[in-house]
């Protein structure tokens, strides 16, 4: 569902995306023409001679050269305009990240063009082709390395969602999955419960994967793969999947960490087919905080993010790099989640 953040200190380097973007006298210079005659060039417009034209092309090509959304008339002048990639809007997570990039958007007079890239690392590229035309500057969830990025961005502005800022030379807001998971254990470990599984969301070993396997060990709990199942979506259906998959493995588990609260949601369903009552036999526990916690029976106890502010966080970062300032750095560029107690665990 989303690439995620350790315990670390985003945006650590200079984020190589604000570099100067060539422009239009940087082409006209290398290919030994006009600025007008880049433009009709470059835009396909007016009589030009082929050769000229090609060079022209080319030493746009070799200067990774993007037409200025103003030069092609697609805005008015001192408009900004964000691009907000979001994995999957069907997911009740990000509808409220995207909302809290909109809110601070707004605030500034900005412009959002939201980009839902559905989990598919193609339409992920593809909307950092489209959008290193229109805007300004991206915000969103990419799965590919910062080499592959920098192809594709043409010099924009870039702001990752929940990349570890180790794993980036970017900018970046992050969510300290560490210590929430810390205290999600820490709080199963009071009540008594010590074989605790884990329902995973990402194949590779993610941050919430890793937090939860070193709070295990350092609890003096069993700690390894064999306690974690990998569920085949981030849905309460993958939930409900990955949770047959674990009672099959560890039938003797007292408790169970979801990676999300949709899959949380799926394994109490599941456990309650399976004639296990929550909390009384299985004890759970979600991460996201959604309002669909509150809702469900019993109520799920949850580590909250607030991810209206991690978008505000996003848009605060894109204003940094604009005015050519450091981006935030350290406890100031990541989210802290909170434990929230309810009925399920």
């Amino acid at each position: 569902m989303r690439t995620e953040n350790q315990r670390a200190e985003p945006g650590a380097d200079r984020p190589e995306s604000a570099r100067r973007r060539a422009t239009i006298h940087d082409v006209a210079r290398l290919a030994g023409v006009s600025r007008q005659t880049v433009s009709r060039a470059v835009n396909d417009k007016g009589e030009i001679d082929p050769g000229t034209k090609e060079r022209v092309l080319e030493a746009a090509r070799l200067l990774d050269y993007r037409p200025s959304r103003f030069a092609r008339g697609l805005v008015q002048k001192g408009t900004v305009t964000a691009g907000l990639v979001i994995p999957d809007l069907r997911n009740p997570f990000f509808p409220e990240v995207a909302a809290g990039v909109l809110e601070a958007a707004e605030q500034r007079g900005w412009q959002v063009v939201v980009w839902d890239s559905r989990i598919d690392e193609a339409r992920e590229r593809q909307a950092l082709d489209v959008l290193s035309h229109q805007a300004d500057a991206v915000v969103g969830y990419f799965k590919d390395p910062d080499d592959v990025l920098t192809r594709h961005l043409g010099g924009v502005p870039l702001v990752l969602l929940e990349r570890g800022p180790q794993q980036t030379r970017f900018a970046a807001v992050g969510i300290d999955a560490a210590t929430g998971v810390e205290q999600g254990m820490n709080h199963l470990f009071r009540a008594g419960h010590r074989r605790i599984g884990m329902l995973d969301g990402v194949h590779s070993p993610g941050p919430r994967r890793q937090a939860f396997l070193d709070q295990a060990r350092r609890l003096g709990l069993p700690a390894d793969e064999d306690w974690v199942v990998v569920c085949p979506e981030h849905s309460v259906a993958g939930g409900e999947a990955g949770m047959e998959r674990l009672l099959a493995a560890r039938p003797d588990i007292t408790a169970v960490f979801g990676f999300n609260d949709l899959i949380a949601v799926g394994a109490m369903r599941t456990a309650r087919r399976r004639g296990r009552s929550v909390p009384d036999d299985l004890a759970v526990l979600g991460f996201d905080g959604l309002s669909l916690g509150e809702l469900v029976e019993p109520a799920l106890t949850t580590l909250h993010i607030d991810k209206r502010r991690l978008g505000r966080l996003a848009v605060e970062q894109v204003a940094r790099l604009r005015a050519g300032e450091e981006p935030l750095r350290g406890a100031d560029a990541w989210v802290v989640p909170e434990l929230v107690v309810r009925a399920s665990a």
